[in-house]
């Protein structure tokens, strides 16, 4: 999308056009040929409908989206953990600018930098549609940005970065040093800008690689919401005593667990049958606290040494960070004693869940003699030396 875009998309004429289709078929909107631009009208109102949920301040000031920026944006949820507070915030990476309107409302001023000149634009429309007015937008490099600031002898009580994890010919990033901007480059020039420098890395990061670079002065967090991990945060700075590793879910509640601490094998023995099986939360998964959770919160519960599985014999007090299961059944894995169950019970296909077991769903599916999906829950895990399928039930806490 172009700067000249944008300043359509900001006219009376088109805003018109955008609030009256807002709830239209975005197909039908661009195929409309009544409206001016519907094409650039039908784009609009397609991100403003996916905004709904994931942004809705953005949704309700009918801010201006363009469609890469939306992509790799925050939720408002997720943005919302980012519980930093200051005098002066300075976002290296704009952006659709959901991470600088949500330190807006914890920093008495926030600097926000975004290299796209479209994007840019878009920013400070959407923030004035927001009703923000101590965010600045700043249309320039990070590095170049914080070269000046240096030599200008500013100085922040947080730098912030999203580096983007896109290639130019769109390959996914995950090292921090093939992102723009480079922040392993410029870590020495942001600690003498702040004390305290944050940034979100890809989900597929190493936690272990992140405490590396950022040295022991460091905590990682995992924010995760439906399943899914949306962020992985590396904040570093004088204020943080010993490293640490989080995981949050949204909706549910966070741990935290020293990153110095071992995980000790399982003292309790893989003994069925059990009465429950929680999946752990990708965010436990994504930073290896799984066994460390289960020691904290679950101390019932048989933990695999590689953070698999939980087995439970009663209920945890909270809910907990993962999805539960009631256990119907649960016993050594026998294809052929099992296909012959299936049938016998008339089930023709079952959703399959797999951990650290030796074939893929579509093969056990076939091997099995059904189809993927449906209301039976089968999970198929390794354990030891031993292979298991149980049968679940979904519950809610």
């Amino acid at each position: 999308m172009t700067r000249e875009e944008i300043l359509l998309l900001d006219a009376p004429e088109l805003r018109a056009a955008v609030e009256a289709n807002i709830d239209r078929d975005p197909t039908a909107v661009a195929l409309d040929k009544r409206l001016p631009h519907a094409a650039l009208v039908a784009t609009q109102v397609k991100y403003l409908q996916r905004a709904r949920r994931k942004l809705p301040s953005y949704f309700a000031a009918r801010a201006i989206i363009p469609s890469l920026a939306f992509e790799q944006s925050s939720s408002e949820e997720a943005a919302a953990c980012k519980e930093w507070t200051g005098r002066r915030c300075i976002d290296l990476t704009c952006g659709l600018g959901v991470d600088a309107f949500a330190l807006s409302q914890r920093f008495a001023e926030v600097i926000t930098v975004e290299r796209d000149e479209a994007v840019a634009e878009a920013a400070r429309i959407n923030f004035a549609r927001l009703g923000v007015t101590n965010i600045t937008v700043v249309n320039d490099t990070a590095e170049a940005f914080l070269q000046r600031f240096a030599e200008a002898g500013g100085t922040a009580d947080l730098i912030y970065a999203d580096p983007d994890r896109r290639s130019e010919t769109g390959r996914k990033l995950v090292l921090l040093e093939e992102c723009r901007p480079d922040i392993r480059a410029l870590l020495p020039l942001l600690r003498r800008l702040t004390p305290r420098i944050a940034v979100k890395l890809s989900p597929l990061f190493d936690v272990a690689e992140a405490f590396r670079i950022f040295g022991s002065r460091s905590r990682v967090r995992a924010i995760s919401q439906h399943g899914e991990c949306k962020e992985l945060l590396a904040e570093t700075g004088d204020a943080i005593d010993a490293p640490a590793v989080g995981a949050t879910v949204l909706g549910r509640g966070e741990v935290w667990f020293s990153a110095d601490e071992t995980p000790a094998a399982p003292p309790i023995p893989f003994a069925p049958p059990y009465g429950y099986l929680l999946m752990p939360d990708v965010a436990l998964r994504v930073t290896r606290t799984t066994v460390r959770y289960a020691a904290a919160c679950l101390p019932d519960a048989f933990s695999a040494p590689d953070g698999g599985y939980l087995f439970l014999n009663r209920l945890p007090d909270r809910p907990p960070l993962g999805r539960l299961f009631a256990i119907v059944s649960c016993e050594r894995f026998d294809p052929a004693r099992l296909k012959r169950s299936l049938r016998e019970r008339g089930i023709r296909s079952a959703e399959i869940y797999l951990h650290r077991f030796p074939q893929g769903s579509t093969a056990l599916a076939r091997r099995l003699g059904i189809r993927e999906g449906g209301e039976t829950r089968l999970a198929f895990t390794g354990i030891g030396e031993s292979l298991w399928v149980i049968e679940l039930k979904e519950i809610t806490l």
